[in-house]
């Protein structure tokens, strides 16, 4: 009888989960593979900046080590790092080591498994680049997912097309650039700037779906990204390849706000569980920044 009592009391807990953060309503995660914040001086980056202007912002978050791209977008939305999720490679499809804990899908608790058991009618979108973001989230737990494979553009249109009809609860978003650039023309030069240039662009678009949704005053954005770049590579530990953006805007955050706390990639699925008023597993190490919220 206590045992049904307590699963009763979880499940109508999950499915009265509160909002945290009076006024918001929706979540666009939004990453960059490959996105360095040692670039930032040298960016005409106007929508990015513009963001930072509109809300709170580091470009001294870290990745979790290795500075790679499927253990770090693994960390994002998985609330904690290799040791405990287990996907320890550039390229991980399953993770290498056993992960400490599994939820109801077979995979290591993420925000998607939180959201889909505290808030269960909530829209959840995951439109990707990589294909290799196709590994690291819950297929069953999500309502819309998109492989656009490497196609940033055709990412944006598919999201603003989403974001439009939908309007989703939590849509992460993921762009495969400037991580190209990097490997093949390289890190810190002009090329380099020249796509983040390109990137903004497309956020622009996302930003401006938002607004033509009608729910820009409810919404907020994050914009983060994996890891950085040396030379034509990462995975290594030097601060070009581990320091990223962390730029959030919307209802409840500080504007013009430069976080001063430290931010480690497996932050991000904390923050956004307390924005949702959703309850982190024990076995996640990421803390919300709140730092950032007024």
């Amino acid at each position: 009888m206590k045992k049904l009592i307590i699963a009763a009391g979880l499940l109508l807990g999950g499915f009265f989960a509160q909002a945290q953060v009076k006024g918001a309503k929706h979540v666009i995660l939004i990453g960059m593979d490959g996105f360095g914040a040692y670039c930032f001086p040298n960016v005409d980056n106007p929508n990015m900046k513009q963001m930072m202007k509109d809300g709170s912002w580091s470009l001294q978050a870290r990745s979790v080590l290795p500075s790679s791209s499927a253990v770090n977008w693994a960390s994002m939305v998985m609330g904690a790092g290799p040791e405990l999720h287990g996907y320890t490679e550039w390229d991980s499809k399953k993770p290498e080591l056993p992960s400490r804990e599994l939820d109801q899908y077979g995979m290591f608790p993420s925000i998607y498994t939180l959201l889909r058991e505290q808030k269960p009618k909530a829209e959840i979108g995951v439109i990707y680049s990589w294909q290799g973001i196709g590994y690291l989230f819950p297929k069953a737990a999500v309502n819309k997912e998109l492989a656009t494979h490497d196609n940033d553009s055709l990412a944006t249109e598919a999201a603003a097309a989403y974001i439009k009809e939908k309007k989703p609860d939590f849509l992460f978003i993921h762009f495969d650039e400037p991580d190209g650039v990097g490997h093949n023309i390289g890190h810190n030069i002009q090329p380099y700037f020249d796509q983040v240039h390109k990137n903004d662009i497309l956020l622009g678009k996302i930003l401006q779906a938002v607004k033509d949704a009608g729910i820009w005053d409810n919404t907020i954005i994050l914009l983060t990204a994996d890891h950085g770049g040396i030379q034509k590579g990462h995975g290594g530990k030097t601060m070009e390849e581990m320091q990223i953006p962390w730029i959030i805007r919307g209802p409840g955050i500080k504007q013009n706000n430069e976080i001063k706390s430290s931010i480690v990639t497996y932050d991000t699925a904390a923050t956004i569980a307390w924005i949702f008023g959703l309850k982190p597993p024990h076995v996640w190490t990421g803390k919300p920044v709140k730092d950032a919220f007024k």
